[in-house]
């Protein structure tokens, strides 16, 4: 009996354009950075908010995604939060952010800042 092993999902999707921006983050790091981490600590009207920070080390339960332009770190306690997710870099005249597309999520709040699972 041959056993396949099916390849792992990926906990989270970046688009061509999440990938630039990581990118761009990175060519501009401070001294030290060996990457950006996306967390979902607590704050906002609806409980959790999405945040990317520059980060100086791996901690064992990170999620390590590697791109064209340097490495997504996904914190392990957030991981449940996102996975299947879509992380997005959208830029117009007015604003520029990361959009995430987020299956778990159950609600957010009116101005899109946070959001509950």
């Amino acid at each position: 009996m041959t056993t396949t092993t099916r390849a792992r999902p990926a906990a989270l999707n970046l688009t061509p354009s999440a990938e630039a921006r990581i990118a761009a983050l990175m060519a501009n790091a401070p001294d030290g950075a060996i990457g950006v981490k996306l967390s979902t600590p607590k704050r906002g009207c609806s409980g959790l908010a999405y945040s990317v920070d520059y980060v100086t080390e791996a901690k064992a339960f990170d999620e390590k995604i590697e791109t064209p332009g340097g490495t997504l770190y996904v914190d392990g306690g957030s991981i449940l939060y996102l996975i299947g997710s879509t992380m997005n870099w959208v830029e117009d005249d007015f604003t520029a952010g990361f959009v995430f597309n987020n299956p778990n999520a159950k609600g957010s709040c009116g101005c899109g800042e946070s959001f509950t699972v």
